[in-house]
């Protein structure tokens, strides 16, 4: 079982920011960003972004969605990034499909990374 499914069977604590039947976002515990929000599917359904299907694109539109209502509440009007590392050369480290949501950091609009 990976950390994501443990987080969501909640064998291991987290900070919750958002929570549906589908979709779970948790405060990263590492923070790239004043805001730093993961959002992920609560079942294991796909790796990474490879893994997108027609048939299985559904959770993606939820998850992006739930990163639209919590940047909403959170009242980030100047602007997020939403991040997806697919593979372990793109930094992913965790085996479960998830998108980060960084927010608040000075100069994330004159560079990518």
């Amino acid at each position: 079982m990976c950390v994501f499914c443990k987080i969501v069977a909640g064998e291991i604590p987290s900070k919750k920011a958002y929570e549906d039947d589908e979709v779970l976002a948790i405060y990263d515990i590492n923070p790239q960003a004043p805001v730093h929000i993961v959002f992920l599917p609560k079942a294991h359904v796909l790796t990474c972004a490879d893994e997108v299907t027609e048939e299985n694109a559904e959770i993606i539109g939820k998850i992006f969605v739930a990163i639209s209502k919590v940047a909403k509440d959170l009242g980030l009007s100047d602007g997020y990034r939403i991040i997806n590392n697919c593979g372990a050369a793109a930094g992913q480290t965790i085996s479960h499909i998830h998108f980060h949501l960084l927010a608040g950091k000075e100069g994330m609009s004159e560079r990518m990374i």
